[in-house]
C-alpha cells in the first residue's frame, strides 16, 4: 500500500494513509478549509474514465485542491478539501459529467488542509465490497431520512440499528444500542450478516455508516439475503449530525482524514491515531499512562515483547 495515498475506500485501511506528522492535529487557527465528501452510483462508460481522470487531475491541479477522487464504471466517490470557491468550482465541473448533474456534497470546515496531495484514480468499485451482482444505481435499498430515524427513536419504535463500519471506527462512537458486526474490513460484512439472528429478517433494520456509501451496497445485499425491512440511513452519521445533532448517539464519528474524529457539531474532537498501531485514540485514551507518543497506546501496549531493563 502506498502510505502517501489519501485513502477513502473504507474497504482498505485508510488509517495507514496518514503519515506520522498527521496523527496529531495542529492547533486550530480558523476554519478556513472547506471539506466535501460525496458519492454517486451512476453508470459511467469504461472508455470515458481515462480521459475523465486526466481532465479532473488537470482541474484539481489548477485549483490547488487536495484529496481523492475514485472513478469506476459504477460511479464516483470523493473527499476533497480547499478554499470554498475552488471546491465549488470542482463540483460545478463534476456536474457537467453525464449522470452526475445532481451530485450533492456534505460540507464541513477545518483549520488546516486534511490531505497531503490530490489523487484521481480508476477503480473496479468506488467502495470495495467484493460481491458480484450488487447494483445500487438500479436496485437500491430504501433510504430513511435522519429526522425520520430520530423520530422513530424518540418514539421508542422497535428497530434494530446495524453499524456497517469497521471495528476501529465503531470504537470512537455509534448509536445507542446499535449492533456492531465486529469486522476489520468491509469485505467481511457479508459473512457478518449471515451470522445475524434469523428473526431479524422479518423485523425493521436500519443500517448506517459514516456518509452512506457502504450502506448503498450493504442494503441491497441484505435484501438479497432475505431481510424484508431493511433501511439505510440517508447521508450516514454525518448527515444525521448535521440535521439532528447527537441525540441517540454516543461518542464521535471517525473520519478518513487528519481530523480523525468529528463531534455532533461536526467539529474536530482532538482524537488522534496511534503512531504505532494506527488505532484512533480519544482525549481520554491520550491521558492513559500507556499512551506514549510514537511508542504505544492502550491498545498496542505490550502487544509485542518488551526487553526488560538490564536484560542482555
Amino acid at each position: 500500500m502506498d502510505s502517501g495515498d489519501n485513502k477513502l475506500d473504507a474497504g482498505d485501511d485508510p488509517r495507514l494513509a496518514l503519515p506520522p506528522c498527521c496523527l496529531h492535529s495542529a492547533e486550530a487557527m480558523s476554519a478556513a478549509v472547506l471539506n466535501i465528501s460525496t458519492y454517486k452510483f451512476a453508470p459511467l462508460e469504461a472508455d470515458t474514465l481515462p480521459p475523465l481522470r486526466d481532465r479532473l487531475r488537470a482541474v484539481c491541479a489548477d485549483l490547488g485542491l487536495r484529496g481523492t477522487i475514485l472513478l469506476s464504471p459504477e460511479g464516483i466517490n470523493l473527499f476533497v478539501a480547499g478554499p470554498n470557491e475552488r471546491v465549488n468550482a470542482l463540483l460545478a465541473e463534476l456536474r457537467t459529467v453525464p449522470g452526475l448533474a445532481d451530485l450533492a456534497a456534505k460540507e464541513s470546515y477545518s483549520a488546516e488542509q486534511p490531505f497531503n496531495r490530490m489523487l484521481v484514480k480508476i477503480k473496479k468499485e468506488i467502495i470495495a465490497f467484493g460481491v458480484e451482482g450488487i447494483d445500487p444505481s438500479r436496485r437500491p435499498a430504501p433510504k430513511l431520512a435522519p429526522r425520520t430515524l430520530k423520530q422513530w427513536l424518540d418514539e421508542g419504535r422497535p428497530v434494530t440499528l446495524l453499524d456497517t463500519r469497521n471495528d476501529y471506527e465503531v470504537r470512537l462512537g455509534t448509536f445507542k444500542g446499535a449492533v456492531d458486526p465486529r469486522i476489520d474490513h468491509f469485505r467481511e460484512f457479508p459473512e457478518a450478516v449471515r451470522r445475524l439472528p434469523s428473526e431479524l429478517k422479518s423485523q425493521p433494520v436500519v443500517m448506517f455508516c459514516t456518509g452512506g456509501i457502504r450502506c448503498e451496497k450493504a442494503g441491497p445485499f441484505m435484501v438479497r439475503e432475505g431481510f424484508e425491512q431493511v433501511f439505510q440511513l440517508e447521508g450516514g452519521i454525518l448527515k444525521y449530525f448535521e440535521e439532528c445533532g447527537g441525540d441517540h448517539y454516543v461518542g464521535e464519528c471517525f473520519v478518513f482524514d487528519r481530523r480523525v474524529g468529528l463531534n455532533p457539531e461536526l467539529k474536530e474532537t482532538g482524537s488522534v491515531l496511534c503512531w504505532r498501531c494506527q488505532m484512533p485514540l480519544t482525549l481520554a485514551d491520550q491521558k492513559d499512562p500507556r499512551y506514549v507518543y510514537e511508542k504505544s497506546c492502550p491498545y498496542c501496549f505490550q502487544t509485542e515483547p518488551h526487553t526488560e531493563a538490564g536484560a542482555g
